[in-house]
């Protein structure tokens, strides 16, 4: 064995074949001694005493650039039970710091690792979410920055709701549009001449409704994409940010339900022809299966470009380059949007009814009308207590409901992009992420 100060196998120990003598020479050296005569040889620097087996090491003499050695019980498994000499350092797995950290057992290296956390200057890591993640994100942007989405959507909502009751107590309320469509006597003009004003009504508390709900989101996508980043907005920041765009959000939320409703005509016209001038239950028959396949085709338009709204405002793009931009970031993944699209709706309706409920039985039983406003959808006919009342437990929910509707559309559009287009990189940079990124190589389309 070559007796170089400084190396050693860990945990080696003298064969037992080969003890040392007294002088700590084995006999093989010593036959090496006799044979070079009285040649002077250097000190050997070897203890006598030699620690037990596991624990033996050179002496510790460093060679230029090497580590020095670490002493007995620290460095690489000390305590371990595997053996002296494997495991972690110390701190390595330890909570908050080193590979390991926090839950990634006691031993760092034998835990289950993966790659390093998401950066998170916001309300969402910068990955691509989950379906909890999002709705998370809908409701932290809510509660983080509540200054703004709920003077927003309580702003709106107020708007929003005083015209609706103006519009139900007296433009809907007429006695006379009520006779005569209650009127079996009635003539079919007099009958289409209220329904004409009817629909005229209840156009103008739709259109209302639409242009509070245009406002709301223009408004509240501003306030969740800064809030992906960390960053507060005030209301008066988010209108300056969101007015340039408010015509053509406008336009394209009323192309949309157009749309729509020229697919609907589309699918029922044959059966409608055929009930007119010919088979009545033929074309009745007709005309629902064309239904029915008009609003599949309708419901998949729809998911479709529901994500033109963010893409528009974020983008700052035009109407048709936003509906094919929801396009591209739709294909491949329309059931998983759809679904998480369906699920915020869902979520959105339970909490309204939760809220407006108890406030329309209040109004009922308060107002003297009974069960019949309750039950009534249009509120034709109700006093002013019942529409006061129940305006506003819509006004509260709809503060609440928009910020969810909202921000999970909004959520949605950036996952996408994250996902096919690496926009985590970019949200990174803008929200000043040191390092984020850096050695990889985004692959957009993945």
């Amino acid at each position: 064995m070559n007796d170089t100060p400084g190396w050693a196998s860990p945990g080696s120990a003298p064969s037992d074949r080969e003890q040392p003598d007294a002088t700590g020479a084995r006999p093989t050296e010593q036959s090496a001694d006799q044979s070079r005569g009285d040649q002077p040889q250097p000190p050997t620097r070897w203890s006598k005493e030699q620690p037990p087996s596991g624990q033996w090491s050179a002496p510790h003499a460093q060679i230029p650039g090497q580590s020095p050695p670490l002493p007995p019980g620290a460095g690489w498994g000390g305590g371990s039970p595997a053996g002296p000499g494997y495991g972690p350092p110390p701190g390595y797995g330890a909570p908050g710091g080193g590979w390991g950290g926090p839950g990634r057992g006691p031993g760092g290296w034998g835990g289950a690792w993966g790659p390093p956390p998401a950066a998170k200057p916001g309300v969402i890591p910068l990955r691509p979410l989950g379906v909890g993640e999002i709705l998370d994100g809908a409701v932290s942007t809510m509660r983080t920055h509540w200054r703004a989405v709920l003077g927003i959507s309580l702003g709106v909502s107020v708007l929003t709701e005083i015209v609706t009751i103006l519009f139900q107590k007296l433009v809907l309320d007429d006695q006379a549009t009520r006779d005569t469509l209650s009127d079996p006597s009635s003539s079919a003009r007099e009958v289409g001449r209220a329904m004409g004003g009817v629909l005229l009504s209840s156009g103008g508390v739709f259109l209302v409704t639409l242009l509070g709900t245009i406002a709301a989101t223009a408004l509240l996508t501003t306030v969740t994409s800064r809030a992906v980043l960390g960053r507060s907005v005030t209301i008066a920041e988010a209108w300056r940010d969101a007015r340039p765009q408010l015509l053509r959000l406008s336009g394209l939320t009323l192309l949309l339900p157009l749309m729509a409703l020229a697919i609907l005509t589309v699918g029922t016209a044959p059966g409608i022809l055929v009930a007119v001038f010919g088979s009545p239950a033929a074309g009745v028959a007709l005309a629902v299966i064309g239904g029915l396949g008009a609003m599949v085709v309708d419901i998949w338009i729809m998911m479709r470009f529901s994500l033109a709204s963010p893409a528009l405002m974020l983008e700052k793009q035009s109407i048709r380059t936003s509906m094919s931009r929801s396009s591209r970031l739709m294909r491949g993944a329309w059931w998983r949007v759809s679904s998480i699209q369906v699920l915020a709706q869902i979520i959105a309706s339970i909490v309204g009814s939760i809220v407006v409920i108890p406030f329309a039985v209040v109004a009922a039983v308060l107002s003297g009308d009974g069960i019949s406003s309750f039950m009534g959808s249009s509120g034709a006919g109700a006093g002013w207590t019942f529409l006061i009342i129940t305006g506003i437990g819509s006004v509260i929910g709809r503060t609440l409901t928009f910020p969810i509707s909202a921000g999970v559309t909004v959520l949605l559009y950036i996952d996408q992009r994250i996902r096919r287009e690496a926009l985590d990189l970019d949200l990174a940079r803008a929200a000043g992420v040191q390092g984020y990124g850096a050695g990889t190589t985004a692959t957009p389309g993945s």
